[in-house]
């Protein structure tokens, strides 16, 4: 018996290619101006702000340690300044890498651990673990829980590009590679056999 989907496979085989670009356009129309802003926050006064992070940025980070320590900078450590120096720079970096597709495998898998941290910060550091709608739930016919909804598509997101790559309009393309795109781990597709009739 003939696959009656066959046609619409070969159509869609050949949009294929265009998957890794949509993800990189949907993560620079939804999340890069998300993660931008937020970095924003995270900048302290001046030229050297992108060197000494804002109060704020320590709020965002560490909340409870933060807070223990009477809000006061001073009080906390230089594991906790390259934490959060390290955390704002990789808001600012990551997406922009995603976005121009440059070393788009390993900005994705960045993102992706980005996102947990920032999901158990925002779960056990701001309290979000005491309000189920935080939270959320999957099979529960509401999409709308920000961590376990919202961030399950911006990872799915970050995972086809972390598994795919950036795509043939990209600067991974233009710098890393000449020929065809690759396949992972060099398969080839298999060859077709005889067809039934």
């Amino acid at each position: 018996m003939t696959d009656p989907t066959a046609p619409l496979a070969r159509v869609l085989d050949h949009l294929a290619p265009l998957l890794p670009l949509l993800a990189r356009f949907i993560f620079a129309a939804v999340l890069l101006p998300y993660f931008w802003a937020s970095a924003v926050t995270k900048l302290g006064d001046g030229v050297l702000g992108v060197l000494r992070p804002s109060v704020g940025a320590y709020a965002q980070i560490f909340p409870r340690v933060f807070e223990a320590a009477g809000y006061d900078t001073s009080k906390l450590g230089a594991v906790h300044w390259a934490v959060v120096t390290a955390g704002t720079w990789a808001e600012f970096a990551l997406p922009a890498l995603l976005v121009l597709g440059l070393l788009t495998r390993l900005a994705a898998l960045g993102m992706v651990g980005f996102i947990a941290v920032q999901s158990l910060t925002d779960l056990y550091g701001h309290g979000g673990i005491d309000h189920p709608a935080t939270l959320g739930a999957w099979f529960d016919r509401m999409p709308d829980g920000v961590i376990l909804d919202q961030r399950a598509f911006w990872v799915f997101t970050l995972l086809v590009l972390a598994v795919k790559g950036a795509g043939a309009l990209s600067l991974d393309r233009l710098v890393f590679r000449s020929g065809a795109p690759a396949r992972p781990g060099g398969l080839r597709p298999a060859p077709e056999g005889p067809r039934s009739r």
